[in-house]
């Protein structure tokens, strides 16, 4: 019995395999954007349109934390988008990592997909 592999695109580059998973992810969930960030909010790798990627991984860490930690005017932009968007937080080889997803019916469904890929991908081989 020959069983077909299930992804069609593969690289040893992580951050082309992030892209891949990302993309997959976003095409599947029908995701407006998803993103791979740090803690401190720069981009490392997303699936979507540049603007909407880039502050999505901008606000990831304030959307993941405490609604205290912000001012009004952030408060304001934060609140609109809990609504719209899901984050996860995954410790990978003693980094923080935040994977953040906008749009699509099932969000959390997919997200939780793709940080599972994002963890096979970032963790270290053995």
């Amino acid at each position: 019995m020959h069983l077909e592999e299930r992804r069609r695109k593969r690289s040893p580059d992580p951050l082309i395999a992030l892209h891949y998973q990302l993309a997959y992810a976003r095409q599947d969930g029908r995701l407006d954007a998803i993103v791979v960030a740090d803690p401190s909010g720069v981009m490392v790798a997303g699936a979507g349109s540049w603007a909407t990627c880039e502050e999505l991984a901008a606000y990831a860490p304030l959307l993941a934390d405490s609604p205290d930690v912000m001012n009004a005017t952030t408060a304001s932009r934060v609140e609109t988008l809990r609504r719209q968007v899901d984050v996860r937080r995954l410790r990978v080889d003693g980094q923080d990592v935040l994977v953040c997803a906008r749009g699509g019916l099932m969000r959390g469904v997919f997200l939780d997909q793709a940080a599972g890929g994002v963890a096979r991908i970032l963790r270290p081989a053995a």
